[in-house]
């Protein structure tokens, strides 16, 4: 599976995922989000083990120490994973205990499976909303890191906010569409 393939065209795609009508044409713009996101979110790994591995050459072989690779490391790392968090829940990509699912009728399954995504969604739009008075208040009083290189939290707020708002759309997708085996 590639990144550019769409969702609804792969073959293990969840049936839970809404194709036709109103949420499917919102999935689909979804989708391209989710896409891009996790483009994005590549992107941002490679980068930071590009940093990293610059910071291990240049304080260890090159003798040049430097204190802002930690930090920007850590703002990739939080935006790659929140930002790829709908595209991975949209594929059921996210670490599942699926030992209940075998053991439960099929029909029984289906509503633990709604039911741990409404609440997983209800969570995510919480985390989501918390996270935007975060990037509010960075924003305002003007926030940063207390490193040397301090660059502004509303970065890392932003990608959280963004991410989780994504996942919480994503899961309340999943629980509200239909319920249909794919042919």
């Amino acid at each position: 599976m590639t990144v550019h393939e769409p969702l609804d065209s792969l073959p293990d795609t969840p049936e839970d995922v809404p194709t036709t009508g109103v949420l499917g044409a919102i999935q689909r713009a979804l989708n391209a989000v989710n896409t891009l996101m996790a483009f994005l979110s590549a992107i941002a790994l490679a980068a930071a083990g590009c940093v990293l591995t610059w910071e291990v050459i240049g304080r260890y072989f090159l003798e040049i120490p430097s204190d802002w690779q930690d930090e920007l490391s850590v703002f990739l790392l939080v935006g790659a994973t929140f930002a790829s968090a709908a595209w991975t829940q949209a594929r059921r990509g996210h670490v599942g205990i699926e030992a209940l699912g075998a053991l439960l009728p099929p029909a029984a399954d289906r509503v633990r499976r709604r039911l741990a995504d409404l609440i997983a969604g209800v969570f995510c739009g919480f985390f989501a909303w918390k996270s935007w008075q975060l990037l509010v208040e960075a924003w305002v009083d003007g926030q940063t890191t207390p490193s040397a290189w301090g660059p502004p939290l509303w970065i890392p707020y932003s990608a959280m906010t963004f991410g989780m708002a994504l996942l919480a759309l994503q899961l309340l997708l999943q629980t509200f569409g239909p319920r249909t085996a794919r042919a």
